[in-house]
Order: C-alpha cells, then structure tokens, then sequence
C-alpha cells in the first residue's frame, strides 16, 4: 500500500475541535500513521517470487553441502598434481669449506703443526625416468691446501664429472610401478568429481521436491479455503431459513460442524506451507536477514506424458550414474594396487652404470733435483681451479664401471599379506560394483513403474474431480428445489474438495516422479543444462564433452 504525500492536504484550516488537540498528540497521530503505514509496506516487501530454475541456481551457488563438497575436487586435484611431480627434476647443491689445525705426530708430515684448509663444491640434477629408474648429472670441484711436507701440488684443485644410471629390472620396474601414485591420485580426482555430480543430483532432486510439495500445500491450502467458503456460505443460507422459518434450527448444527472442520484443515494446511517454505529456504540458503521472507512459487507443475523403455534407461543409468562411475574409478584403483603389491614381491634386482671424468690441477712445487725428499723448494709453477675444471668438461680422462646388484627381503618369500590383502580389496570392490549395478537396476524399474503409474493417476483423478463437480452440482440443484438436505451438500462439498486435493497431489508426484528418474538416471545436469565448467565456483571442473 503506497501512500503519497500529495494525498494529504497540508494546509487545511484546523476546526476549533481539533485546534484544541494538544499540537504533541497530533504529530504522535501522524507518526503512529505513518509507522502503520511503513510497516505494512515492509510487510510486503517480504515476498519474493522464485521460479524452480531461480531456486535450482540460487542452491547450487549457496547450498552448504555443495560448498563442503566442491572443495574435495579440488583437494584430489592438488594431489593429483602433487603425485605427478615426482617427474621433476632434483637439483642438488652443496658447499663445504673446512680447516683443521693439530700438532704434527711426525717430521715428515711437518716440523711443528699440521695445517690444513679443506673446499668442496658440487652441484647436481636427478631425473626420474618412467621405466622406474633414475639418471643423474652430477660436477663436483675440491681444493685442498696443507702444510704437509714433500707435495709436489699444493694447493690441490680437483674436478670430477660424474654421470650414473640406475634400473629396476624386476622390483619397481616399468611405467606401471613408477606412475602408480600418479594414476591412483588420478582416479581419486575422477571419484571426487563423479561424488560431487551426486551431490548435485541430490540437491536438485532435494529442490525439486520441497518447490513442489511447497506449490501443493499453496494450492492446497486454498483448496481448503475454496472449501471453507462453500461451507461457510451454506451456513449463511441455513441460517436465513432458519431465521425465516422454512429450516428447523436442529439442520444447521451440520453445517457449523463442517465450517469448524474445515477451519481446522485450513490451520492444517497453513503449519504445511510454513514447513515446506522453511525446507526450500535451507536448500537455497536464503542470507539470515531473510530467513522470515515469503516464498512465491511461479512455476505451475506440467503434465506432458514421458515414455522410456528400460533398455534405453538402464544403458543411460549405467552411462552416467556418479555412484557406478566412482565405483569404477576405484575398481581400477584397487587392480592398481594389487599389480603394485605383486610387483614388490620381486627381488630386487638393479643395473648400475657410472661414467666419471676428472681433472687435477694446482701449484706445482719444484725441489732442487727434482727430489721432493730433499725439501728443498727452488720454485712454483702457479695453477687454479679452470684447468681441472677443463680436463673434467673435455672428459680427458674417461672412467666407466657396471655392475648388478640383487637384494631378496625374507618377507617377500615367507609373507605375501599385502598382495593378499589387495587381492581380497580388488575382488571386495568387483563385487561392490555389482551389487551398485543391481540396485541402479532396481532403482531404474521402479522409477518407470512410478512415472507410469503417476500419469494414469493424473487422468484417473482429474475424471475423478470432474464428476465431483457434476455430483456436487447436481445436489446443489437438489437442495435447492427441496429434495436434500445439509448433509449430502457438505459430503459433495468435502468429495470434491478431496478430489482436487488428490488431483493436485498426483500432478505433484508426477513432476517429482519425473525429477526421481532423471537423478536415478544421473542425468539431471544434463535435463537442466548444467555444465560443471560454468559453476560459479573458485576453480572450474573439466568436464569431457559429449
């Protein structure tokens, strides 16, 4: 209700009664107004009109058990992404300087104390390789300077180059042992995913219920009301004849009976509104400050006749069900795993192969001779770290070694549990998938039995509601001409109220029916046009077009 200002002459003379209304209680009455005024304008702004795809988008933005859940796609991903790293390469540096002083045990080694400065610096790369073994690239330089008498090369500078090789060739051996973390976190993503499409399947199911069932006790309550209004004006009507003479006062104790019933029905009806509202309120989690805001369904239920023959609705069940395509995931898991454990039965057995190249190089010491034992130094011939490093990268001295080795754990040949134990998993979860495959059968038949039977009910019932109202008619047409009474009028008024409630009812459960089949299908995202890569979520979902 809008009021305008323009409504209320602001400059209208007083009359002397209301000159004497104190001037404090005339802006207390206009207040009091104009809050009774805003008031009833909040009170209509609490309504607000949804349609079944408002209520869908709204859940599947704002649902708390789709904003718990879409987090889990994301964990299985990082660690998916995680597993695979195993791949990258390791790159290893290292730095060591070191200096010792001790007293010299021996003329030979120095006349007072031993003096020594130790360096040493490396820097390698490791790179797993899918076969399971591993290459590695390692450069590795020294230097050395001591007091230590006779050297010939002091300070000493060493290079070495180093490349190794190593190859499982039973134990972890192969591109099915060394991706194994990876392909297993790669399922669990696909489980994650294919558990979070299940719970958007039962969110929408979960909204398409309570927007139906809160449009059936709308329209049903106002059945009841329609109902009310039938039974209040007969009331109305006997109490006129009464008052005329042409009723005996006894017929009308029928009448307020059925209107105290029906009010009752209709506090019924009203509690039934107020419950479904709150369910879909919680699904679409509506913000706190509109927890107490009025829901008006737009959607009227339709009625168009589906056909489906089971063939057709079990090969899509068994296509897109989540429930069977996690299974499947973790099948393949659980047959992942048991290759792994059989695999760490083997010996192990390795190749290793080393290639190596060093340099040496320093300050030469020349002794008088060229007798290092005379100890006595007649010149130095100076050298740094860059030739070592030069004969290492030119491999000027090439060195090479291959060898096996073989290790045989006493607990692969006196225990094989965990070959065991993934063997019983794998066979545990075939036939768990079995078993989600029969019920997805199961759940298929009766999904078509209920559609079907829900249809002809509607028919059943919508002919059922029409000779009501024929019934009804005609009684009324009776009593009119004084050959009923009370009570046949109020048993068609309550037959037919009956009838619609149950015609609206089936209508009901047929949309709903409808809903049940597309989930227990697994294609309700499909039905509605929901692609998981448009959610308005932090990260998107890849999802395989079709």
């Amino acid at each position: 209700m809008k009021v305008a200002l323009g409504d209320y002459p602001m400059n209208l003379k007083l009359s002397r009664q209301e000159a004497k209304v104190p001037y404090r209680e005339r802006l207390l009455g206009i207040f009091l107004i104009l809050v009774s005024f805003s008031g009833l304008r909040a009170q209509t702004e609490k309504k607000i009109s949804l349609s079944l795809e408002d209520c869908l988008v709204r859940a599947i933005k704002s649902n708390l058990e789709v904003a718990v859940e879409i987090i889990n796609p994301e964990i299985a991903r990082l660690a998916a992404a995680g597993a695979g790293e195993k791949f990258l390469p390791a790159l290893g540096l290292r730095f060591r300087r070191q200096s010792t002083n001790q007293a010299s045990y021996s003329w030979i080694q120095a006349s007072d104390r031993l003096t020594a400065t130790y360096s040493e610096y490396s820097a390698g790369i490791e790179q797993l390789i899918p076969t399971g073994g591993t290459l590695s690239l390692a450069l590795e330089s020294t230097m050395n300077d001591s007091n230590t008498r006779f050297q010939t090369i002091n300070p000493y500078h060493g290079s070495t180059l180093t490349f190794d090789f190593s190859q499982p060739l039973l134990k972890d051996f192969g591109p099915k042992a060394s991706r194994n973390e990876i392909l297993i976190a790669r399922n669990f993503q696909k489980i994650s995913e294919s558990d979070f499409r299940d719970v958007l399947l039962r969110t929408i199911y979960g909204v398409d219920e309570a927007y139906w069932n809160l449009v059936y006790s709308i329209d049903s309550l106002e059945v009841r009301r329609q109902s009310l209004r039938l039974a209040q004006e007969l009331l109305d009507k006997n109490q006129k004849e009464i008052e005329i003479g042409s009723l005996a006062p006894k017929e009308i104790l029928s009448s307020q009976s059925e209107v105290a019933l029906r009010k009752a029905d209709i506090l019924n009806g009203e509690a039934m509104v107020r419950d479904n509202m709150d369910r879909l309120r919680t699904l679409i989690n509506l913000p706190r400050e509109d927890r107490t805001t009025e829901i008006l369904p737009s959607d009227k239920p339709s009625f168009a006749r589906r056909e489906m023959s089971f063939a057709e609705a079990l090969g899509l069940a068994l296509e897109n069900r989540p429930d069977l395509m996690s299974a499947r995931f973790n099948q393949r898991n659980k047959d992942l795993e048991l290759g792994y454990a059989r695999n760490q039965l083997l010996p192990a057995l390795n190749l290793n192969a080393s290639f190596w190249s060093p340099g040496i190089s320093g300050t030469r010491i020349l002794f008088l001779d060229n007798n290092p034992l005379s100890g006595i130094i007649v010149g130095k011939v100076p050298g740094g770290a860059s030739q070592a490093f030069r004969d290492a990268r030119n491999l000027k001295y090439k060195n090479w070694s291959v060898y096996l080795t073989l290790d045989i754990p006493f607990n692969t040949i006196f225990s094989r549990a965990a070959a065991a134990q993934a063997k019983l998993a794998l066979e545990q979860s075939i036939r768990r998938q079995r078993h989600l495959e029969q019920q997805a059968e199961l759940e298929v038949e009766m999904a078509l039995r209920a559609i079907r039977s829900d249809y002809e009910q509607v028919e059943a019932y919508g002919a059922a509601r029409d000779l009501a109202e024929q019934k009804l008619r005609a009684e009324e047409a009776k009593f009119k001409a004084g050959l009923s009474n009370n009570y046949f009028v109020l048993q068609y008024q309550r037959d037919l109220a009956q009838a619609r409630s149950l015609e609206l009812r089936a209508i009901i459960d047929y949309n709903l029916s409808s809903s049940l089949l597309d989930k227990v299908l697994g294609i309700s995202l499909k039905t509605r046009n929901i692609k998981l890569a448009d959610l308005p979520f932090g990260f998107a979902l890849k999802e395989k077009e079709e």
